[in-house]
């Protein structure tokens, strides 16, 4: 019988090669930018001690849903503003802000990276990548349940990002490991059958199906997925997941 935590190791996100280069600002530029942030983070500090402003909101997907003080909705707008007068459109700051995420979320500064996002879904509430950031921010926090709300947001946006499918495939996994429900295995299963229906190269989706299968009695598809995913990177493969299926 496979140890759970052997399959726990290959349902763990690594998904670095995901984060995409930071356009590079001219210095004036980096200085407004700094300037944003800091003055948005300022203001944050000085409002929050006030009873009617919530704690900590920007610490949450959205902003946790909570209604903001008067304060919190002025800094929102000037942000808003600045961004306007600095980027040449809303799309262009909102992947800023994206990639500043990712930039955060893989130097493990979780709280920075969901400030990032957050500030993102301000200025495009419907770019799925965003939801995405938030999924991937509370899975990394073990909020597993809540971090498949936010994949199944963005997939709702878009469908065909087979990283995001992986994703909730992981989040899937370690519900699973928590509580031996197998529906919740066999729905990380379909859910990495539809990244790599999307992205036929995405080697670490195949890893995470062999190490799924694995822990069945029947070993057939894990090692028609090991065959798979050892033409694409065998590195894909946690080695205690191969030496089992070579044993049986």
């Amino acid at each position: 019988m496979l140890r759970s935590s052997v399959v726990a190791d290959n349902l763990v996100l690594r998904n670095r090669q995901l984060l995409k280069p930071a356009k590079r600002y001219k210095p004036l530029m980096k200085r407004h930018l700094r300037n944003i942030l800091f003055y948005s983070a300022t203001l944050l500090i000085s409002c929050s001690t006030r009873q009617d402003c919530p704690d900590k909101a920007n610490l949450l997907p959205m902003f946790g849903g909570l209604k903001k003080c008067y304060e919190q909705i002025k800094i929102d707008n000037d942000f808003l503003a600045d961004c306007d007068k600095y980027f040449k459109d809303r799309n262009e700051a909102t992947q800023h802000h994206i990639d500043r995420g990712w930039e955060y979320f893989y130097k493990n500064d979780l709280d920075t990276a969901m400030m990032r996002f957050n500030q993102a879904w301000l200025l495009d509430s419907t770019n799925a990548d965003v939801y995405w950031g938030f999924g991937n921010i509370l899975g990394r926090q073990q909020k597993f349940q809540e971090s498949i709300n936010y994949f199944d947001k963005s997939l709702a946006i878009n469908s065909s990002n087979s990283k995001v499918w992986q994703c909730s495939a992981t989040s899937y996994g370690q519900l699973f490991f928590q509580s031996k429900d197998i529906s919740l295995l066999n729905k990380a299963i379909d859910n990495l059958k539809e990244s790599v229906s999307i992205d036929a190269t995405n080697a670490e989706a195949y890893g995470q199906l062999t190490a799924c299968y694995s822990y069945f009695i029947q070993k057939d598809s894990a090692r028609k997925y090991l065959e798979i995913t050892d033409r694409l990177d065998p590195k894909a493969i946690n080695p205690e997941v191969r030496q089992i299926l070579n044993e049986k």
